[in-house]
């Protein structure tokens, strides 16, 4: 969420970064407009109780104090009109404010490029020339279904499409990249936690999911337990409602999770395969830091994420978002995007955001500098480290042989026990 006092004291920037991001600006006035009367009404309040005070005041130091209070007595009942009038009008102020806010995506960081759509983000480095396979490279889908290792049909009849059946040697697989993901977490430093994967409607507000997109989440029929749309949303707000302790920061957290939503991309893209499903997993990298740190934190985020397809020895390369494709929550965004030969395309694998203190403030996680200091906020980062499903997808398709078999890469060995998946066994 915005804070309302940057808003008050430079309305000119929020407005240019509501133009960066091709939003309507015009919740600046509503909420300048109702700020003012909110500040009025306090305002209100306090001159009212204060006169309130010296004229009961004045009636302790009248000679007749009965007389006093009687002749005092039509002033001060106004005087309490007047203040319960104001009293009364501060919470529907201050509600609508927040509802406004609530809505306003987080402020641009100003390297962020300008741009209308993701054909404007920009290329930071290439990791890596896609590879020249010397055949005609299969779809993971037909690669998948041809070795028995992926059932979309089986899939369908359980759930309805954008479902898949992993069996065999690609539920291996997964799970393989799961405890490789972990491992390497643990190795940087994440500390791994096992979360709930249904959580409440304050923490999903609190991390930014239930704006006006909040139809992409599944829920209980009551609407106040959600399934997480990714770990991020449980570990942010692990510390909810906290003010940390000086020294405690930075925070590094790593989970694997299921991922849900129903919302799957526009209609008729990606209908076949595993890139985009209602039901998905992921291994999720969240930082907590000091808000001169976050920059720095986010370059090491994108690192550890990185890291990942190097050892996996697969091409991707690193996109700076712009300001048309930076998601709600975050202030700037790398995309990795790894090669996939079946598809002759890139996609992303992993999107590694700093959200400053945008989630902090919703969430009010605070820290202190020495245990006498005034609380502020810390500054939130997430990335997948990495997308389950599409990293089997890139390894389907990148390590795929002639001979319809799958080369697991040297990394992951350890992980799955087989060095190859075949039609005949692994």
């Amino acid at each position: 969420m915005l804070d309302l006092a940057l808003l008050r004291r430079d309305p000119e920037r929020v407005r240019r970064a509501a133009a960066r991001r091709m939003t309507g600006a015009g919740f600046v006035d509503e909420v300048l407009t109702l700020d003012v009367q909110l500040r009025a009404a306090r305002t209100t309040v306090e001159q009212r109780k204060a006169q309130k005070n010296a004229l009961t005041a004045q009636i302790g130091r009248a000679a007749d104090r009965a007389a006093e209070a009687g002749r005092l007595r039509p002033e001060i009942a106004a005087l309490d009109a007047q203040i319960a009038a104001a009293a009364d009008a501060m919470p529907g102020l201050e509600a609508q404010i927040d509802a406004l806010l609530a809505d306003v995506p987080n402020l641009l960081d100003d390297s962020v490029p300008d741009g209308a759509s993701e054909d404007d983000n920009v290329l930071v480095r290439d990791c890596g020339p896609p590879p020249e396979l010397p055949f005609a490279a299969k779809p993971h889908w037909e690669i998948g279904e041809a070795l028995g290792i992926l059932d979309f049909d089986r899939a369908a009849k359980l759930s309805g499409s954008r479902f898949a059946v992993l069996r065999g040697a690609g539920a291996r697989l997964s799970r393989g990249l799961i405890n490789f993901f972990l491992s390497r977490a643990h190795e940087r430093g994440y500390t791994e936690v096992v979360p709930p994967f249904l959580v409440s409607r304050a923490t999903m507000w609190s991390t930014g999911q239930l704006t006006k997109f909040s139809d992409a989440m599944f829920r209980d029929v009551d609407g106040e337990l959600f399934m997480i749309p990714t770990s991020e949303v449980p570990l942010t707000a692990l510390h909810r409602d906290e003010i940390l302790a000086p020294g405690t920061l930075p925070l590094h957290y790593t989970a694997y999770s299921p991922c849900f939503r129903k919302e799957a991309g526009a209609a008729g893209k990606d209908t076949r395969g595993l890139i985009r499903q209602h039901q998905f997993e992921k291994v999720e990298l969240v930082w907590l830091t000091e808000p001169e740190r976050s920059s720095e934190a986010l370059e090491r985020l994108t690192a550890d994420a990185e890291a990942l397809l190097q050892e996996l020895e697969l091409p991707y390369r690193v996109m700076l978002l712009c300001s048309a494709d930076v998601g709600f929550n975050a202030a700037m965004t790398y995309d990795l995007e790894v090669w996939l030969p079946g598809q002759q395309t890139y996609r992303e694998i992993s999107s590694c955001s700093n959200c400053t203190d945008f989630q902090a403030r919703r969430s009010q996680i605070r820290f202190r500098r020495e245990a006498t200091a005034k609380p502020e906020l810390v500054h939130t980062l997430n990335g997948s480290g990495l997308a389950v499903g599409r990293a089997l997808v890139a390894i389907l398709e990148n390590y795929q042989e002639a001979d319809g078999s799958v080369i697991v890469p040297r990394a992951l060995v350890p992980f799955v026990g087989f060095e190859r998946i075949s039609r005949n066994g692994d």
